[in-house]
């Protein structure tokens, strides 16, 4: 079992507009290529016709039932609308998480004006996710992606389930120290190379990922994830089959703690 809590169906080269319905198919493809079980479609801090919306994501994957919706916030541009609109995919199950951009937008994970939407989190019981560490974008601002500033967060908010994507890379060791203080904090693994790992590259990351489970404990808390397209389904399933862990903290990683997390029925998909 292989679940993907981190999917992207942005054009990120923008060529050219190429339609909602291609880009889940193309997904959908690869999923099947790389035995993928489920994955989890990160909708953006901002919409245009590179970028869909939640409401148009919630829509078209109505159907294929082994992909779910992440709704991204933006935090310069919600409105009362927004938050109705989210309130309402999560009391319909819609949605099973929120995504935030620190970094891509220019404010703090534990900004007091996000305050109504962490409660509104909390009371549906779903996770919040935030990008971490480095920027896709060089004009990401990377001082309000340092994975150090979610502590402040999971301290004020004890009961919001918190996911640092990407495992705050370069600042994996901040990450690990946040992770392990906090019983409310998760990590995903995605993103951490732009299409394959290269050998080298490989192996430094082999190092700091079991680094990260020696000092944090059994891994209940990483989740298994690529950031397609940006990174290459294959070479991640690789990377993972590097790792010098056993095959039971393995299947925490790949499925376990994201069933789990989630909320996901594994019987809805199989």
């Amino acid at each position: 079992m292989i679940i993907d809590v981190h999917t992207h169906i942005n054009n990120y080269h923008e060529d050219k507009v190429r339609s909602l319905e291609v880009c889940l198919d193309e997904l959908t493809a690869t999923m099947i290529a790389n035995n993928v079980d489920y994955s989890l479609v990160l909708t953006s801090y901002k919409v245009n016709e590179h970028r869909p919306s939640t409401r148009q994501v919630v829509e078209a994957i109505k159907g294929r039932k082994n992909l779910g919706v992440v709704a991204g916030i933006s935090y310069l541009n919600y409105d009362h609308n927004d938050i109705i609109e989210i309130s309402k995919y999560l009391e319909e199950g819609h949605i099973k998480a929120l995504k935030f951009y620190p970094g891509y937008e220019p404010f703090y994970p534990n900004d007091k004006r996000l305050k109504l939407v962490y409660d509104m989190a909390i009371a549906y019981d779903v996770p919040v996710m935030f990008h971490s560490g480095d920027t896709y974008a060089p004009t990401g601002k990377i001082k309000y992606s340092h994975p150090i500033h979610i502590d402040d967060l999971a301290v004020d908010y004890p009961e919001l389930k918190i996911v640092i994507c990407h495992v705050g890379n370069p600042w994996i060791k901040d990450c690990m120290e946040v992770v392990y203080k906090n019983k409310n904090v998760y990590a995903d693994i995605s993103g951490l190379v732009l299409g394959d790992f290269s050998d080298k590259f490989e192996k430094y990351m082999k190092k700091e990922i079991e680094e990260m489970i020696t000092y944090a404990g059994d891994p209940n808390y990483l989740l298994y994830g690529t950031d397609w397209p940006i990174s290459n389904m294959k070479s991640y399933l690789k990377f993972m089959d590097q790792l010098d862990l056993a095959e039971d903290k393995k299947e925490l990683i790949y499925w376990k703690n994201a069933a789990e997390l989630f909320k996901l029925d594994i019987n809805d998909f199989n």
